[in-house]
């Protein structure tokens, strides 16, 4: 059977069993809708949880940032999994705790306003739309190459899929069919990093493959791609930092981590499961889940990037000379798989010397010793511009391994798009239909109403992320980290003071929410466009590109969660305080049940 009929056939049956999960599991109520009963185990919660967790960023952008950063690609690494484990240790049992599952709820309950309440929906929507353009990306991706049709094609066909499952099966339908996606989207992650590591390293478990010695040279695999990427004019790969700059490297950090413990999409998974006891079980459980594919990714990254660069140039897996003129590939003799990715656009040639080879090397180096060697082997600049959201789906081609890995690799890059899409359109529902419509404008409307604007307002969300989904500011991965950025500065600053201080009011949380979202917007909207709309850059306002100390948009999450915290707290001490009751509430939901009897000790 060939490739592409066996990717038909695989990805077809991953989307009858989402499908069919779905009619299966389609919402009948509110309460199914938002939290799916408040009745999944723990362990299919941790499961789902890790799903929605893995995005198509995660899936398909990270290795290939990895890929591509080395050791700069670490913030993702470190911001998400922390950012997790901060939400999931500090934040979500509080939230549980108060029993508000959705954050502007919480807002507006703990702030006693409902101007909080509607400042958090705009800040969650921001956040959420900005997330979901990143799968929307992906999904494109995936489709475009494994089905054969163009990116915009398969936007639109992903949009279908989400919108069937999502819009009818509600938090129900979508934390079963999640746990599907979970299992489809794991072993599509580590079969072929298996496989890879084994052909490379001769060691079968990837994380410890890539500490090994190379069975090509005897020598360390990080040592010998290290060598090979600086000997063609790159940074080196262990130890450039994110953005040029440790300073950048740890803002990016802190603000992928605290926008974690930020995003509505994740904390709302802590309310499908009967108890608080079983929350925190459930957080485990997706530790654990999440940490088969993160702790995997960096050595899917390093050994994309070895496959890749041995793939263009011979003497890379010999230890020949790199400039030697019959090294570089033949246009003519390119591997099939390159062929198929060129078809996306994704993958893109130019014979820039016309010797009929390809040259791949960074022709923007600064060295002027590497410079003078391409100029002496006639490379007149580099010839190959490789999409990074393409180095995890196009892992196993590189490495020649089976038709049905290839396949399962395809379901699995939409698996994981699609599930956490989901969360995100449950997530902005829930905002839209709960927190304004019921909490805001309608506080007597009827459950079958509520239900009603909850899938009204998802399919519109689906049909924005769609179209912003077709003119992306960026790669996957850096689109997201944007929305985490967002999440940081406007969300997660005033959940946090919620539940730690007493003496926060609302007025200070509103001017912090909108300081920090405006700050944020203006610093990315600068580098990224109003809106995202290419051409209405304004970077001269900013001191040029990453103009403040070298910060990235990606990165300054931070900045605006700092600016957040602060306006709030001067605010609040020249404001009111809050009502007594606030203040006990507070008090009670920090304070662990039975703490009272555990004195005189």
């Amino acid at each position: 059977m060939d490739l592409q009929t066996i990717t038909y056939v695989i990805v077809g049956l991953s989307f009858a069993l989402y499908l069919g999960i779905a009619f299966w599991a389609r919402a009948g109520s509110t309460g199914e809708f938002y939290v799916a009963g408040g009745g999944v185990h723990p362990v299919a919660n941790g499961m789902a949880t890790a799903a929605d967790w893995m995005s198509a960023a995660s899936f398909i952008s990270m290795a290939g940032l990895i890929a591509n950063m080395g050791y700069g690609g670490s913030v993702f690494l470190m911001g998400w999994t922390g950012g997790y484990v901060l939400l999931a240790m500090l934040l979500a049992p509080y939230l549980r705790k108060f029993g508000k599952f959705t954050v502007p709820q919480f807002i507006g309950d703990r702030y006693y306003s409902n101007t909080a309440r509607t400042v958090a929906v705009i800040c969650l929507l921001v956040a959420s739309i900005t997330y979901v353009i990143g799968q929307m990306t992906g999904v494109g991706v995936a489709f475009s190459r494994f089905l054969g049709v163009s990116a915009e094609v398969g936007i639109y066909v992903g949009m279908g899929i989400v919108f069937m499952y999502a819009v009818f099966g509600g938090m129900k339908g979508i934390t079963y069919t999640q746990i599907a996606q979970y299992i489809v989207l794991i072993f599509a992650y580590t079969i072929p990093a298996i496989f890879i590591s084994l052909n490379l390293t001769g060691n079968p478990l990837p994380q410890l493959g890539l500490g090994s010695d190379m069975l090509a040279n005897g020598q360390p695999m990080l040592a010998t791609l290290d060598k090979v990427v600086t000997d063609l004019g790159f940074s080196q790969y262990t130890t450039t930092p994110a953005g040029g700059s440790y300073l950048n490297t740890f803002f990016y950090t802190v603000s992928l981590m605290i926008g974690t413990a930020g995003l509505p999409h994740v904390i709302i998974r802590f309310f499908t499961v009967p108890t608080v006891a079983d929350a925190r079980s459930s957080a485990g459980w997706a530790l654990v889940f999440i940490a088969i594919l993160y702790t995997t990714a960096p050595a899917v990254g390093a050994m994309a990037r070895y496959n890749l660069h041995a793939t263009v140039n011979s003497n890379v897996a010999t230890g020949g000379d790199l400039f030697a003129a019959d090294a570089a590939l033949e246009n003519d003799k390119k591997p099939d798989w390159m062929g198929r990715w060129e078809t996306t656009g994704l993958l893109k040639f130019e014979d820039k010397n016309g010797d009929g080879r390809i040259q791949y090397y960074n022709d923007a180096s600064k060295n002027p010793e590497f410079l003078a060697k391409a100029e002496a082997a006639g490379w007149k600049g580099n010839e190959m511009t490789v999409n990074a959201d393409i180095m995890v789906l196009a892992n196993p081609e590189i490495a020649l391994l089976p038709n049905w890995v290839i396949a399962l690799v395809a379901a699995g890059g939409l698996a994981a798009a699609l599930s956490t899409a989901a969360g995100l359109l449950l997530a902005i529902s829930s905002a839209v239909s709960h927190d304004l419509i019921k909490g805001v404008f309608n506080p007597n409307i009827s459950e079958k109403n509520e239900l009603l604007a909850g899938k009204i307002s998802m399919a519109g969300a689906i049909v924005l992320a769609g179209y912003l989904g077709l003119n992306p500011p960026g790669f996957a991965a850096g689109t997201v980290a944007l929305a985490f950025g967002i999440a940081a500065s406007s969300l997660f600053p005033v959940i946090m003071m919620g539940i730690f201080s007493k003496t926060m009011n609302s007025t200070g949380a509103i001017v912090g929410m909108l300081t920090g979202l405006a700050v944020t917007l203006f610093y990315v909207f600068a580098h990224k466009g109003i809106l995202f709309i290419n051409g209405t850059e304004y970077l001269h306002l900013v001191g040029g590109a990453n103009g403040f100390f070298g910060i990235t948009p990606e990165a300054f999450g931070t900045v605006g969660a700092i600016c957040n915290f602060v306006v709030a707290y001067l605010v609040s001490k020249v404001t009111a305080p809050p009502p007594e009751h606030i203040q006990h509430l507070v008090e009670d939901v920090r304070t662990p049940r039975g703490a009272g009897m555990a004195t005189g000790h």
